[in-house]
């Protein structure tokens, strides 16, 4: 499986509208998307404003069809809109643990 880990600094009063931006692409996009497997948006306790986000694909080819795919580009332009910075990005292979 390949796939990425994203940390995202989040526009004041807008986590709501960023987390249904994730919905909507679970829910929309997602089914398009050959080898998407999933994906998990985290709140952390300690870092206020901030997201962490995990997806996970087949692989490589898979998660690279998706980022150069136009519709995955208009998804991120809308939520980077909500977000302070371009994310913070760690792609790469994923050794163990998985979706049971």
């Amino acid at each position: 499986m390949y796939g990425t880990i994203f940390r995202m600094k989040v526009k004041s009063g807008q986590e709501e509208r960023v987390t249904a931006v994730f919905k909507n692409w679970e829910q929309e996009q997602q089914p398009k998307v050959k080898g998407a497997i999933g994906g998990y948006l985290f709140k952390p306790d300690n870092k206020v404003g901030e997201l962490i986000g995990v997806a996970v694909f087949e692989d490589k080819a898979s998660y690279m069809a998706n980022a150069n795919n136009p519709e995955q580009s208009q998804w991120f332009n809308k939520l980077r809109e909500l977000l302070e910075a371009d994310p913070e990005w760690e792609d790469g292979e994923y050794l163990a643990g998985g979706i049971s």
